[in-house]
């Protein structure tokens, strides 16, 4: 059975102590590992997941104690939604496949990853004021937004290695 790791921060770890396993064996499927933080919208908390090889976006908003017994779920549902609107068809048996079990992990510590969470954190910030609360705001736009923003993957400083990240995930999903 696919496994998909999710490194989250220490925030994060305070607020869902009960989802980290200590397996570290795993193996990661092809979307590799993922980094999870929390951020709040009016006192609301949000989850923001990044794909660690193709820096990909989603947001979980108004996140719950209750909703951790199906964070699978909520999480699958949320990926394949969001890859539909950014144009990523793709179907739904396809992405439970690829996402297989969750596996939430102790932070890894990846500071690009934190760094480039932050960033994304930061331009919501600023989108987030057009719109007042978060019941108005169009969570799907806004993490579509995050994942056209142009992004450096590579080694070296050719043009060629800056994209977006929905074209890396269509790269990914179709290998």
């Amino acid at each position: 059975m696919t496994r998909t790791k999710i490194h989250i921060t220490k925030k994060l770890e305070k607020l869902a102590k009960r989802l980290i396993v200590t397996d570290q064996n795993a193996v990661a499927g092809i979307l590799g590992k993922w980094n999870a933080t929390v951020f709040y919208v009016d006192r609301k908390k949000c989850w923001l997941f990044t794909n660690g090889l193709t820096r990909y976006n989603i947001i979980l908003a108004n996140m719950r104690a209750s909703d951790i017994d199906n964070i699978e779920g909520i999480f699958k549902n949320t990926l394949y939604t969001q890859l539909v609107f950014d144009g990523i068809v793709t179907d739904f048996k396809y992405v439970d496949k690829i996402v297989g079990k969750l596996d939430f992990m102790k932070t890894d510590n990846d500071k690009s990853m934190m760094g480039f969470q932050n960033q994304r954190l930061y331009d919501l910030d600023l989108w987030k004021h057009q719109f007042g609360s978060l019941d108005n705001m169009p969570i799907k736009d806004l993490t579509n937004r995050m994942n056209k923003s142009i992004i450096h993957i590579g080694k070296s400083q050719r043009m060629a290695d800056y994209t977006d990240a929905i074209s890396e995930m269509k790269k990914q999903l179709k290998e």
